[in-house]
């Protein structure tokens, strides 16, 4: 999803036995790392966010492996890459930090700490102090709790020499320390440490975007849940041409999630008709009507995942039983797009130098890039420009991305497990509409690797139809 226009605007395991032969062994780690990417889409899917006996527990226990996973895969190399020995992330009651929820959760009285600190060897020390949760034993996330700490003496054993906070101009989830907190903070660590207190700006990102395998596990069962639901949406289940409006649909998707207990990335969802114009309206009292073009743009929660998704559908008029060529014409140019991000795009690059790589691409392959987001030429060029962005924290994510929209995390390192939303919106001239350009958003989620763009789910692959 991007930011709004104008409604006139188109908008790492065991090691094998040393004498197992090479190739058996290479045989052996393909078959495994296939079955951890995959994983999410032989999952029995008709039960994912199923509300039924034993779905808190099911969900907190997957969401207990996560953070498990993270604080044993992720967390040490994130603390020691960017020079934070002690991470401090601070909050009161009715004031929870962003992270609160892929930190394990719990209960604040007054003040309370999750602190990680780097006392060397392989594992960081994970305290919960003054966060109360009955259940957080049984997960074993954390080696350090207490109902209160003295937190000046805590810091003052430790001796950190650098003590990231969550502070950032730029990123939200990375942002959850209040002023009054920070003033706290610093009263009570003293001197040197009030010193050595630093933005774990970078720190928050890499931690959250680099994935472990239940991560990926989890997401490609969101994106699979919202794929679901947007094609749902946008079929005669839900919509009688000339009766059903735009926000008869987005309040269905609403109720959905909460018939399933799900999350919503960005409230209410976008369901828009897209004309000569532009977009016409959006989510409103305008009746769907026959020869309608419509676009979804939305996202779903599950276990702490956040999906960023489009779907696109034409509504046929009598006689018809297909799209206008037109129409079709426009979308499988978008989907030339997609393929060549497919192809391109992968890991190891900083986003800045992979957005590059993947633009000259675009542009070999005949389409000229936009001069900035929905501003078109008027000519027969098929423009493209591309918002590919992290995803998985909301439907926006704070690692890495290939997005215009995204300009402080193009330095950033595209890592072999980052999610990425592969968003792109293409513009085709259609004859029937005086030559204006048709815009056709393609969006769907997926996971970087070293070989490139890996789907986790089934992505869109035509204009769906409503009879």
């Amino acid at each position: 999803m991007t930011s709004p226009v104008p409604p006139t605007t188109p908008r790492h395991c065991p090691p094998f036995p040393h004498r197992t032969r090479p190739i058996r062994r290479m045989q052996r780690a393909i078959a495994l790392l296939a079955s951890v990417l995959t994983l999410g889409l032989v999952t029995p899917h008709a039960s994912l966010g199923a509300q039924g006996p034993n779905e808190a527990r099911a969900r907190w226990e997957r969401l207990c492996q996560i953070r498990k996973d993270k604080f044993a895969r992720i967390l040490p190399e994130a603390m020691r890459e960017n020079g934070i020995d002690m991470w401090i992330v601070a909050m009161k009651e009715g004031h929870q930090d962003p992270l609160w929820e892929l930190l394990g959760r719990g209960y604040t009285g007054s003040i309370g700490y999750f602190i990680f600190t780097d006392r060397g060897g392989d594992e960081i020390e994970r305290a919960a102090l003054g966060i109360t949760d009955h259940h957080r034993a049984s997960c074993g996330a954390y080696n350090v709790e207490a109902p209160s700490v003295d937190l000046g003496e805590f810091v003052r054993s430790r001796d950190p020499k650098r003590i990231g906070l969550n502070m950032s101009e730029e990123m939200g989830l990375a942002d959850g320390l209040s002023h009054t907190l920070y003033n706290h903070i610093v009263k009570a660590v003293g001197a040197p440490y009030a010193s050595r207190l630093v933005s774990a700006e970078k720190l928050v990102s890499d931690f959250s975007s680099r994935r472990t395998a239940s991560e990926i596990v989890a997401f490609g069962d969101a994106g699979e849940i919202g794929r679901q639901i947007a094609e749902r949406a946008l079929s005669n289940e839900v919509i009688s041409p000339g009766a059903t409006s735009l926000a008869d649909v987005a309040w269905w998707i609403q109720d959905e999630m909460l018939r399933r207990g799900l999350g919503s990335s960005f409230e209410v969802p976008s369901i828009y008709i897209t004309g000569p114009s532009g977009i016409e309206a959006t989510s409103s009292d305008r009746i769907i009507q026959r020869g309608d073009l419509l676009m979804i743009d939305f996202g779903v929660g599950y276990l702490n995942m956040w999906t960023d998704q489009k779907r696109i559908a034409y509504v046929l008029k009598p006689g018809e039983t297909a799209a206008p060529a037109s129409y079709r014409t426009a979308f499988d140019n978008a989907v030339k797009v997609r393929d060549v991000i497919h192809r391109t795009a992968r890991a190891g690059a900083t986003a800045k130098d992979m957005m590059d790589q993947v633009n000259a691409a675009i542009g070999k392959a005949g389409f000229l890039a936009m001069r900035g987001f929905n501003q078109v030429r008027e000519d027969d060029s098929v423009e493209f420009i591309i918002g590919c962005h992290s995803v998985g924290d909301w439907g926006h994510g704070i690692g890495p991305s290939m997005a215009f929209f995204n300009p402080g995390r193009l330095t950033y390192e595209i890592r072999p497990t980052n999610l990425f939303s592969i968003e792109l919106f293409a513009y085709t001239a259609i004859p029937e509409w005086g030559g204006k350009k048709l815009r056709i958003p393609l969006e769907d989620d997926a996971i970087i690797t070293t070989r490139g763009v890996e789907w986790l789910y089934p992505i869109n692959p035509r204009i769906l139809l409503v009879r």
